[in-house]
């Protein structure tokens, strides 16, 4: 059995609320940190005693009580928001790892029930406590967890896009050193040929002279700052 098929195994057990409670970033990071053998198999108060159980029998180990440092196992809660108090920071919405949350900024949230994963991430960001956890009306089930997967990996994806386009924006409008520096030098001469071609007294011109020589001097020690580097 390859790593990668290994890994697919021990991310279909767990439970993928995606709560960070095992200490990873999410059910896929602790399942490749298992199959490396760099994690133990107890840490997932989510998936529980039978979460355990089952990646004793796949990963041939030991079973383990719950590491209750990582959390206790409890029926599914769900995040509620005081809509009353909202105040549309998009804090939780940044912070729900299965899109569960929607709203827009400065406009009131609300949490898709039937989407919480009852991850409690949302609970510690809001800066108005405006967001509990309520018991569900329902249990967390393999099928939640199939498709908690899929959000989990199109949210990934569409944060990753979104910081590639940021970063080519920047890029694009980020002007290198020499760039500046070559805008500068030509600055300074459609000044002094401005103030030599309107014909503006000769104290003028002199003054634009001394200035064009201040610019070109200050370009100069940055030009020698920069070779330095």
């Amino acid at each position: 059995m390859t790593k990668n098929i290994l890994i697919q195994q021990i991310d279909a057990i767990l439970p993928q609320t995606q709560c960070t409670k095992c200490g990873y970033d999410g059910c896929l990071p602790y399942a490749t940190a298992m199959a490396e053998e760099n994690a133990a198999i107890n840490r997932c108060p989510p998936g529980g005693e039978m979460g355990i159980q089952q990646l004793s029998a796949l990963l041939h180990k030991p079973v383990l009580p719950l590491d209750t440092s990582c959390g206790e196992t409890r029926p599914l809660h769900w995040a509620v928001i005081d809509e009353a108090h909202c105040i549309g920071c998009t804090l939780c919405i940044r912070a729900c790892p299965v899109d569960a949350i929607i709203g827009s900024n400065k406009f009131m949230h609300t949490v898709v029930s039937d989407l919480c994963s009852g991850c409690e991430l949302c609970v510690p960001v809001c800066p108005v406590d405006c967001i509990q956890m309520v018991p569900a009306a329902k249990e967390w089930s393999r099928l939640d967890a199939d498709d908690a997967r899929i959000r989990h990996q199109h949210r990934a994806k569409r944060l990753a896009a979104q910081a590639q386009r940021e970063e080519e924006r920047l890029n694009q409008h980020s002007s290198r050193p020499s760039d500046i520096l070559d805008s500068a030098d030509q600055v300074a001469e459609q000044l002094h040929a401005h103030d030599t071609q309107s014909g503006i007294l000769e104290d003028n011109q002199q003054a634009s002279q001394k200035k064009s020589a201040a610019i070109a001097m200050a370009l100069a020690r940055a030009r020698a700052r920069r070779q330095s580097l």
